[in-house]
C-alpha cells in the first residue's frame, strides 16, 4: 500500500497540463461554448424526407388493399361458380353378362366303397396277411381264424347226419315189408282172414311210411346243419369283400374275436377302394338350378402337398333342399387311378355356370340403403335417378343384376351422399361406354 505525505499534499493537475493530455474535442471543459445555430435548408430536407415517407406509407397501404379485395374477389367468384356448377361424376355402362360363372365351392373326398370287416365266427386269430395301405383284390385272403368250437359242432353235425341216413335206412325196410304184408292181406279172399286183421296190416303200412316220411325229413334237417357249420367254416377264412385299399388293422396273432359287428365287438379290418372316387359338395340355394342334372363337368382343385386339378362331372345330387343350410347335396365322381387323392380329403370343387341373361356391373355402382339395394342412373339429360335392382349373383368385384338395371344403362361409381334424385351431374369420363366393364370393374 502507499503512503501519503501529510506534510507535502499532492497539488491538482493544471488547466495546462489537462489540455496538453487529451484532443481538443474530447477535453472540452464546462467553460467552452457551444454552437447552438443550423442552417435554414435543414428543415426543408427534414420535411421533404417526412413527406416521401408517408406517401410511399400510403401507396403500400392502398396496394395491400387492393389485392387482398380482389383476391376476395376472384375466391367468392371461383366458389359461387363451383357451387353452380354440376357435380363431376364417374359413369360406367351396364351390359350383359355374357361370359358364364365360375362357382368354387368347398367338398369333401369319400371312397366309392367303404366297409368294416368284423369276425364271422367265433375263435383266435390264426394269422394276418395284409396291413395298412395295401392294395387288395376281392376274394383275397386278409387273415385265418381258429374255430376249435365250430370245428367240433361241424363233426357233430357230420355224425347225427349219418345216424339219420341209417335211420331212413331202416326205416324204408320196415316200410317195405309194411307194404306186402299188406298187399296179401287185402288180396286174400274173404273168409280167410278177417276184416279187422285186413285193417290192421294197412294201418302198420301207413305208419310204417309216415317213419320213413320223419326219417328223411331228418336227415334234411341234419344236412341244413351241415351246410350251415360248412358255411360258417368258410369265415375261418376272412377274404376281402371287393377290390380297394386296406385303411385299418386291429387284430393281431392270438387275439380273440366274435362274431358280429355290435359295439362289444372288435372290428379286424377298415378298407376302401378309392377308383373311382366320390366328392360330396353343398351347393347354394341360388346355384342349385343349375347343378342339379347329372353330367356338368367340373373341377377337383387339391391343395397341399398332394397339388393338382383333376376332372370330374356330377353323378347325382340330392334333389332337395337342405332347410337349416340352405344348400343342396351334390355327388361329383371322378377317376382316381392313380391314388392320388384319398378319401376325407378337403378339396375345392369349380362349376362353370352358364349364363342366365343378367345385367353384369361393377360392385362400386351399388347403393346399400335401408330401403334396398339402389343404383344411380343418368338419364339423357344428365341427371340422377335412384333405382332398386335385384342381385342375382355376387362375384365379388361384378355383380349381376337380375332386375332394375337394363343393358346400356349409365351407373355412377362410387357417388357422393350429397348428390340427390333429380340433381344435374357432370360426367368425367362419357368414353366410358366404349370400355370393357370388366376393365372398368378391375380397376376399382
Amino acid at each position: 500500500m502507499q503512503l501519503h505525505d501529510s506534510e507535502h499534499p499532492r497539488s491538482p493537475p493544471s488547466e495546462k497540463s489537462s489540455r496538453g493530455r487529451y484532443p481538443d474535442h474530447v477535453s472540452r471543459t464546462e467553460d467552452d461554448a457551444v454552437s447552438t445555430s443550423f442552417s435554414a435548408q435543414t428543415g426543408q430536407r427534414t420535411k421533404r424526407a417526412v413527406g416521401i415517407a408517408a406517401t410511399f406509407l400510403l401507396i403500400c397501404f392502398v396496394a395491400v388493399i387492393l389485392v387482398r379485395y380482389f383476391h376476395a374477389h376472384a375466391v367468392a367468384k371461383a366458389g359461387e361458380t363451383a357451387f353452380s356448377a354440376p357435380p363431376p361424376v364417374d359413369v360406367v355402362i351396364a351390359r350383359p353378362a355374357t361370359a358364364g360363372q365360375d362357382l368354387v365351392l368347398p367338398g369333401e373326398t369319400a371312397a366309392w366303397f367303404e366297409t368294416t370287416i368284423y369276425a364271422r365266427v367265433n375263435g383266435y386269430v390264426a394269422k394276418w396277411l395284409v396291413d395298412i395301405g395295401d392294395h387288395v383284390k376281392k376274394g383275397q385272403l386278409l387273415a385265418t381264424i381258429e374255430t376249435p368250437e365250430l370245428d367240433a359242432e361241424l363233426q357233430a353235425a357230420r355224425a347225427q347226419l349219418k345216424a339219420s341216413e341209417a335211420q331212413v335206412g331202416a326205416r324204408r325196410a320196415e316200410a317195405e315189408f309194411s307194404k306186402t304184408t299188406n298187399e296179401r292181406w287185402r288180396d286174400s279172399p274173404k273168409g280167410v282172414v278177417s276184416e279187422q286183421e285186413r285193417e290192421s296190416k294197412k294201418a302198420d303200412y301207413e305208419s310204417s311210411e309216415a317213419r320213413l316220411y320223419a326219417a328223411n325229413a331228418q336227415v334234411n334237417l341234419d344236412k341244413s346243419k351241415v351246410d350251415q357249420y360248412n358255411a360258417l367254416a368258410e369265415f375261418k377264412q376272412v377274404k376281402a369283400p371287393f377290390d380297394g385299399t386296406i385303411t385299418e388293422r386291429k387284430i393281431d396273432i392270438g387275439n380273440l374275436v366274435t362274431a358280429g359287428s355290435g359295439s362289444t365287438t372288435t372290428p379286424m379290418y377298415r378298407m376302401a377302394q378309392t377308383d373311382p372316387l366320390r366328392i360330396f359338395v353343398d351347393v347354394p340355394q341360388s346355384a342349385s338350378g343349375e347343378l342339379m342334372k347329372a353330367g356338368v363337368p367340373a373341377e377337383i382343385r387339391a391343395t397341399g402337398a398332394v397339388g393338382g386339378v383333376f376332372s370330374g362331372a356330377i353323378a347325382r345330387s340330392a334333389q332337395s333342399i337342405n332347410a337349416q343350410a340352405r344348400t343342396m347335396r351334390v355327388e361329383v365322381d371322378m377317376p382316381n387311378a392313380t391314388h392320388a387323392l384319398v378319401p376325407g380329403m378337403y378339396v375345392n370343387i369349380a362349376f362353370r355356370l352358364p349364363p342366365r341373361g343378367l345385367v353384369e356391373v361393377p360392385a362400386a355402382a351399388l347403393i346399400f340403403r335401408a330401403s334396398g339395394t339402389q343404383v344411380a342412373k343418368v338419364d339423357a339429360g344428365g341427371k340422377i335417378q335412384f333405382d332398386n335392382v335385384v342381385i342375382a349373383r355376387d362375384n365379388g368385384s361384378l355383380v349381376e343384376l337380375l332386375a332394375g338395371v337394363r343393358p346400356g344403362d349409365k351407373l355412377v361409381l362410387n357417388i357422393s351422399s350429397q348428390i340427390s334424385s333429380g340433381q344435374a351431374v357432370a360426367v368425367n369420363e362419357p368414353e366410358a361406354a366404349d370400355k370393357p366393364l370388366r376393365a372398368q370393374a378391375a380397376g376399382q
